[in-house]
């Protein structure tokens, strides 16, 4: 009979209570799953969490979690509490059925522990055997590599005793003329044929070489190696003696065959340098020497016989003369000679070497005029050797020689535009230091299209020396570019400071601004014509010059380097308006003490009986003078376009007016503060003398005749603007 449940100390209630969170709610950072996870550590767990959260708080949420996992298993008590009540019923008899069970689980744990054992012998056992068999194969593989090293030896040593049987030096004096002239075929062919059939030999003998030198490498520290090293270092030696022989041979009867062969040779015992040495000593030095020969002792290093562009083009003749048959048959395709450089270890070697001891005076940076024929020469004639290339990966393998690197370094460029900077920006430094401006001596009366002063004329000068062809370097092209730009920005700077420290009226702070003090509004006619006439010459003629001689160069760096010149054009143009302020504001200084005549006026009209004027003051005819004066003169006439002079006669009348208007405005002011107070003097006095009121008002009187005046002045001055000063 199944008891009754026990009753639960918790009233049953849902999962989520009406004012409280669900029971089985966590926050995110507690996962219970984790709990039965089968590697589960406790350790790690903790020291995970307490980065993060407190510790309270991990054992607030354990204790929650406890005290949940506690309801729970009370819950499935009394859901389930029949079965569980019967359990203890059920379990009789456990500890026999235990033992039972345990005695075959005994005697099968024995029976696999000397399994395994037995498995763990074979298999050692089998480890053991592979390691012999593996050391019996290395050994064997080294044994047949020893053998192999002595049959090739043996095999070299006897080839090379062959090579004595082949008369290789017929044809160099050891058979007599007589023997030769005896020979059926003629003495060339048979030494054709004799030279062809050693080259052949000698590569054979060097592909063995090459061979033995493979098996030297993976067994060169074996006793019996070294012990054959003398041997394979004799066989070396003569074959490297008997090689060069054949060589040398072939190259002075340009035997085709004789020499292709040789260079296989020499390829395959990886000897390319001895190659290129002996063509360079045999064939390219006795060239040189007569081309440059050796100076006489006591000649003095950069005399006028340094110059090379005459030795070059002789150089060039002789390459095609007797290099070229040499450089095709190294560049034969798929034949393997694509390790060999000629150019650049034999011919190019050679031609430095004679420079640097005959010439040296040649790389001087010193004569700039000198260094750069030499310079542009020598790179025309690496350009004719890179001719000679076969493809542009030779080309690529020709600049990177080790020869080509050390003949460009010969050429310090670096030095050179620094002596052309110096030559060209103290050129204009000096005209700039001037303390005038220094107008251009012209035979007759100027040009609108020329220059007028010589400081524009050395700025013009200095930008196109930048890009002559007699000093422009194109590796340095940005070099003077900067260059360029800094003339244009030092010029620029001339004009600006010279027309702050005029307007300051002080030269002494910034030396080379005397200039702007002393100068004459005629004279900043000649800067605005000048500046304009650079302007357009530096965005324009100048401008495709300059792009023009860039061309070679990306489409990106031609955009920069206009916007760069177009942007310093555009600064000279910015300079225009500050020379005209300061034509205006002298124009305007002059007109200005004629306009002082003003105060005058009250004097004239003050408490005096003249009658109200008719006509303008006689100050009126010289205020605009000196602007009718300029403007009608011959150089703005002929050096100033009508917008330029119809802008300064804006200026200088809207200046002068307002000028005009601030005298004015204060002399009425003046004047009507003076009646008025004249007025309170006279009614005071009447009130007190009794005097009758009918007395004449002298004061309102003369101020009118003043403001008449002023008012006949501005007619007067207006007409002459526009009928005799406008255009």
């Amino acid at each position: 009979m199944a008891a009754d449940p026990i009753p639960s100390p918790h009233p049953p209630r849902s999962a989520t209570d009406l004012f409280s969170d669900p029971l089985d709610s966590h926050p995110l950072w507690f996962k219970p799953d984790l709990f039965l996870s089968p590697d589960f550590d406790s350790d790690a767990y903790i020291s995970e969490l307490r980065t993060f959260v407190p510790f309270d708080t991990l054992r607030s949420e354990l204790e929650t979690h406890r005290a949940s996992l506690n309801h729970e298993l009370i819950d499935l008590i009394n859901r389930d509490y029949a079965d569980f009540v019967n359990l203890s019923t059920k379990l009789v008899d456990v500890d026999a059925a235990v033992v039972r069970i345990r005695a075959p689980l005994l005697e099968l744990r024995q029976k696999i522990e000397g399994f395994r054992g037995s498995v763990e012998e074979s298999l050692v056992a089998l480890r053991n055997g592979l390691q012999q068999r593996s050391q019996a194969a290395a050994a064997r593989e080294v044994l047949e590599r020893l053998l192999d090293t002595f049959h090739v030896v043996s095999k070299v040593e006897k080839l090379i005793k062959e090579l004595p049987s082949v008369p290789a030096n017929l044809s160099n004096g050891d058979v007599n003329t007589a023997e030769r002239n005896a020979m059926s075929n003629g003495p060339t062919e048979n030494g054709t044929n004799l030279r062809e059939d050693q080259s052949m030999l000698l590569e054979r003998i060097a592909s063995e070489m090459n061979r033995l030198k493979f098996y030297m490498a993976h067994a060169k520290n074996l006793p019996f190696i070294q012990n054959m090293e003398k041997r394979i270092q004799n066989a070396s030696l003569l074959l490297d003696a008997s090689l060069g022989h054949c060589f040398v041979d072939g190259l002075e009867h340009r035997d085709a065959n004789a020499i292709y062969n040789c260079l296989r040779a020499y390829a395959a015992i990886d000897n390319t340098r001895s190659a290129e040495e002996i063509f360079r000593a045999t064939i390219v030095a006795p060239l040189i020497e007569k081309v440059i020969p050796h100076g006489q002792p006591g000649v003095v290093a950069g005399a006028s016989g340094d110059g090379l562009e005459s030795d070059y083009e002789q150089i060039k003749q002789c390459i095609e003369k007797d290099c070229r048959f040499l450089l095709q048959i190294s560049s034969t395709e798929n034949s393997g000679l694509h390790v060999f450089d000629f150019l650049a270890n034999s011919v190019l070697k050679e031609v430095l070497l004679a420079i640097q001891k005959r010439k040296p005076g040649a790389f001087s940076s010193g004569r700039p005029t000198e260094f750069l024929r030499n310079y542009k020469s020598s790179l025309d004639f690496l350009a004719h050797l890179e001719g000679y290339c076969p493809s542009r990966s030779a080309v690529t393998k020709f600049r990177s020689e080790a020869v080509y690197v050390e003949f460009m370094k010969q050429w310090n460029v670096g030095v050179y535009f620094s002596l052309r900077f110096q030559e060209i920006a103290g050129s204009l430094d000096s005209a700039l230091t001037a303390t005038s401006l220094v107008p251009v001596q012209t035979s007759g009366h100027g040009s609108p299209e020329d220059l007028t002063l010589k400081q524009s004329v050395s700025l013009l000068e200095s930008l196109r020396s930048c890009w002559r062809e007699d000093v422009l370097i194109l590796s340095c092209a940005d070099k003077f570019l900067r260059l360029s730009l800094q003339l244009l920005s030092r010029f620029s700077n001339w004009i600006s400071s010279g027309m702050a420290a005029r307007k300051k009226g002080n030269a002494g702070s910034n030396s080379g601004c005397e200039w702007a003090i002393s100068a004459a509004p005629d004279d900043f006619v000649f800067i605005i014509h000048d500046i304009n006439l650079l302007a357009a010459e530096v965005s324009g003629d100048y401008l495709q010059d300059v792009i023009r001689l860039l061309s070679p160069c990306s489409a990106d760096i031609l955009t920069l380097v206009k916007q760069s010149i177009l942007q310093s054009g555009k600064s000279l143009n910015d300079l225009a308006p500050l020379a005209a302020s300061a034509i205006i504001e002298a124009l305007v200084d002059k007109a200005v003490e004629d306009l002082r005549q003003v105060k005058g006026i009250t004097a004239t009209y003050r408490m005096t009986n003249k009658p109200i004027p008719v006509r303008h003051s006689p100050y009126v005819s010289g205020v605009l003078r000196p602007l009718k004066v300029f403007l009608e003169g011959e150089r703005a006439i002929t050096y100033l376009t009508k917008e330029t002079r119809n802008e300064l006669l804006l200026g200088a009348a809207t200046e002068i007016t307002g000028r005009y208007y601030e005298l004015a405005a204060d002399l009425v002011s003046v004047a009507r503060k003076t009646e008025s107070s004249l007025q309170r003097i006279r009614q005071g006095a009447q009130r007190r003398a009794g005097a009758s009121s009918d007395t004449s008002d002298h004061g309102t009187v003369s101020t009118d005749k003043i403001c008449m005046q002023l008012f006949l002045d501005i007619q007067a001055s207006i007409f002459s603007l526009f009928f005799d000063v406008s255009f």
